[in-house]
């Protein structure tokens, strides 16, 4: 009788542990990130003072509290674009021409290639984008507290509050792009490099400004170690072209940019993707051609 009265309280101690976590935590996704406010505030200084100072003067402070009210006292499944409008107006900036990068599957390569705006402003070099770049946040209903256990995820609701956020920057980001744009896609993506739905596709495409820009170019990177599955001029790839080419662009595109083969190779030096020509450096180290690495392509 003692062991199953002990059983029953056991079952009783699991079951409301259960019950409290699944009160504390309403959504399958992360929370908010600790000390958010202090993250965007220290992200705003660090750009303005040292990443990127060209911008100008910013109220950091007045961009935060844009930013959370965006959100905040708000349920969490019903944030649109539009609530960051503020926010994105007091962040905004010069897109310098020539110097956008768009992306999918593909954000840590991306991200090195950019080199935090100095070769590449990719939307995440922006004020707005570095600002938010790999942050959680959501709020509550009838509250002003932020919600430190769990969020929303896209599958959950799509009008939640980072899912809302990231359209908005990606759509302001495609409208101030201008000149030679580039499109870094990933060719060894299992669900093909140019994925539709997607950000490029959704929300990217349709808010490039056409006056403004020249060419669009096109680069898919295999990953050293993963299939080859797209290529230009073919499946998704091909989808891509075709579409930006209907819409009157002038487009190229290239297979295993070299630049970025390079990039990638640091990590993988003994791939044979990465074998340089023995006839690339002479016997004191100095470059005798420019032969490509093997495997890779040229623009």
């Amino acid at each position: 009788m003692k062991s199953l009265f002990l059983s029953l309280l056991l079952v009783s101690v699991l079951f409301m542990n259960s019950f409290s976590e699944m009160q504390g935590r309403k959504w399958k996704g992360e929370g908010t990130t600790q000390n958010l406010e202090a993250i965007v505030i220290g992200r705003c200084y660090d750009y303005i003072r040292i990443l990127n100072p060209s911008v100008g003067e910013k109220n950091c402070s007045e961009i935060w509290e844009a930013f959370k009210n965006a959100f905040i006292n708000k349920d969490p499944c019903s944030i649109l674009p539009k609530d960051y409008e503020l926010f994105i107006n007091l962040s905004l900036h010069t897109i310098p021409p020539n110097k956008s990068l768009f992306w999918e599957n593909n954000e840590l390569l991306v991200s090195s290639f950019a080199d935090r705006g100095r070769r590449y402003m990719s939307v995440s070099y922006t004020l707005f984008g570095f600002i938010g770049d790999l942050l959680n946040w959501c709020g509550q209903a009838n509250s002003n507290g932020l919600d430190y256990e769990s969020c929303p995820t896209t599958e959950e609701c799509e009008n939640n509050a980072v899912e809302s956020f990231w359209r908005m920057a990606s759509a302001t980001y495609a409208q101030h792009s201008s000149g030679v744009i580039h499109v870094l896609l990933n060719g060894s993506a299992v669900k093909g490099a140019y994925p539709d739905p997607g950000f490029f596709a959704d929300y990217e495409i349709p808010n490039l400004q056409k006056d403004k820009i020249s060419q669009i170019v096109i680069w898919v990177v295999d990953d050293i170690e993963g299939p080859d599955r797209e290529s230009c001029g073919i499946h998704t790839v091909k989808i891509l072209e075709n579409r930006l080419k209907t819409l009157g662009y002038d487009v190229t595109c290239t297979d295993n940019y070299k630049s970025v083969m390079f990039l990638l190779c640091l990590d993988y030096p003994d791939n044979s993707k990465c074998t340089l020509p023995s006839s690339v450096f002479s016997v004191d180290g100095s470059p005798l051609s420019d032969g490509p690495l093997t495997d890779m392509g040229t623009v």
